[in-house]
């Protein structure tokens, strides 16, 4: 509107630091809130180097943003080829070496993948409740339930156990699919940990939304939000009032950041 402006304000590697929260990865955590940049830290973490000697440019932080955008759910050398890994000059057989670099310095998120595997794979076999890291998980009705920290459920259709295509067992349920159409769907501890950072993500959001209700929020994309203001309201007020931690997510802090503009655009 004429006299106004666009708040547009988002968190700080929210995913990131949700999974390292859900899974007690305290130099994740200790980075975040000593408001280090998160691929330096895991650069430093995986091969060892001190944090003050990788800078924005350094070939190390390129190879710890590419890892931490392709393992944190599990993912291994064909999640390092699609986030362009060779593209940025990496070679193959450094593929590998990379994914268990990452690996090994978040030994907590990877116990994490498979606490939540086989909490998920009780609750269908014995068709009970089960509780790992926070998150509960329940089978009732034919359906499995994954019941997150602020209360909302996640909900699985028709969940039981079925083989993978390494002869391993693994949770099915009924869905829309790849293919876009109805059918069952392996998923495994990583995956389901996925599901879970990225609702619980949608859910500080949201939570962030109710926070800023008398603002006119006119829009949100992923974890940002975008709010019509008049030049009274400052971008740090927005922010402010984003980082409020909901009750149900104790311990977790958060960041956020943005800027101002006449028409949206992304930054």
């Amino acid at each position: 509107k004429k006299g106004y402006k666009f708040i547009v304000a988002d968190f700080s590697s929210i995913e990131r630091v949700v999974l390292a929260w859900l899974a007690d990865e305290k130099w994740v955590l200790d980075a975040y809130n000593a408001k280090k940049d998160l691929y330096t830290a895991t650069a430093s973490q995986m091969f060892n180097v001190p944090i003050e000697e990788i800078d924005k440019k350094s070939p190390l932080r390129q190879k710890g943003k590419v890892a931490d955008l392709a393992c944190g759910y599990g993912g291994s050398v064909g999640a390092l080829v699609a986030m362009g890994a060779l593209e940025m000059g990496l070679t193959e057989e450094e593929l590998k070496p990379l994914v268990n670099a990452w690996r090994a310095a978040n030994p907590n998120i990877v116990r994490f993948w498979w606490a939540v595997d086989n909490a998920v794979n009780v609750c269908v076999k014995q068709r009970t409740r089960t509780e790992t890291h926070g998150i509960n998980f329940i089978y009732q009705s034919g359906m499995l339930f994954i019941v997150l920290p602020s209360g909302r459920h996640l909900a699985y259709v028709k969940p039981r156990i079925g083989t993978n295509q390494f002869d391993s067992e693994c949770v099915t349920y009924e869905g829309v699919g790849g293919t876009k159409k109805w059918e069952r769907i392996q998923s495994y501890g990583p995956k389901f940990v996925e599901n879970i950072v990225q609702a619980i993500s949608r859910d500080i959001l949201c939570n962030a939304m109710q926070t800023l209700k008398n603002c006119s929020i006119v829009a949100h994309v992923h974890d940002e939000i975008i709010i019509e203001a008049d030049h009274q309201l400052s971008l740090q007020t927005v922010c402010e009032q984003m980082t409020i931690t909901p009750y149900w997510a104790k311990g977790l802090l958060l960041r956020a950041d943005g800027y101002e503009c006449e028409f949206y655009k992304k930054d």
